[in-house]
């Protein structure tokens, strides 16, 4: 069964961290150097927080990287080269914190949020519709039971023009589904306890 805003509200930061039981649409502060200052107008949000039934991540600032082609070069998923991808730089605007997804292009990015998914639950990622309009497309694995970390995310930009995408925004809504406790949880495996930093296949 598919798990409710009040059940992830009591789950709070035992689940989810940071936490926030609302649904935020606008952004009334930003944080720099660990400095908090107030924005003298709010500024429209790709929302975050608790919905309905499911929780929007954001999308860290701290890493963005897009993938760079290499004329001849085949990516092996097994034996990834890291040297494909490339760091994004963080722009500035009065909309908020960005970074440029080249068009026909794909990015990783992390969760700024770090998940501790119950030895019950697994989670579905999907995308958000704001970007989906825009042909971004944002692809995740699901979360198993037992799993915890910083969320790796996959961004491709269909569209023939590059685009922004928004740090400390919206990027993906997990929902969260109950079945009976099972013995094959994540453990120990090769993407657990990731860092807020992109983490690429292994």
């Amino acid at each position: 069964m598919i798990k409710n805003a009040q059940w992830i509200i009591a789950q709070g930061e035992s689940l989810i961290k940071p936490f926030v039981p609302d649904k935020v649409r606008k952004i009334t502060s930003v944080n720099e150097g660990g400095n908090t200052y107030v924005l003298s107008m709010p500024v429209d949000a790709i929302s975050f927080g608790v919905s309905g039934f499911g929780y929007d991540l954001r999308l860290s600032p701290k890493q963005f990287k897009v993938f760079r082609h290499i004329p001849g070069q085949i990516i092996n998923p097994k034996k990834f080269n890291p040297s494909f991808l490339y760091d994004a730089e963080l722009n500035h605007s009065l909309d908020g914190d960005y970074f440029i997804l080249p068009h026909h292009s794909y990015a990783l990015g992390v969760s700024l949020e770090y998940i501790n998914i119950p030895d019950n639950i697994e989670v579905v990622f999907i995308g958000k519709s704001t970007y989906a309009r825009a042909g971004i497309i944002v692809n995740m694995t699901p979360g198993e039971a037992g799993w915890k970390g910083h969320l790796t995310i996959e961004i491709s930009n269909s569209s023939d023009a590059d685009a922004m995408i928004f740090a400390n925004e919206g990027i993906c809504q997990a929902l969260f589904f109950e079945g009976k406790s099972t013995s094959r949880i994540y453990g120990s495996g090769k993407y657990q306890n990731q860092l807020e930093e992109v983490t690429i296949a292994r």
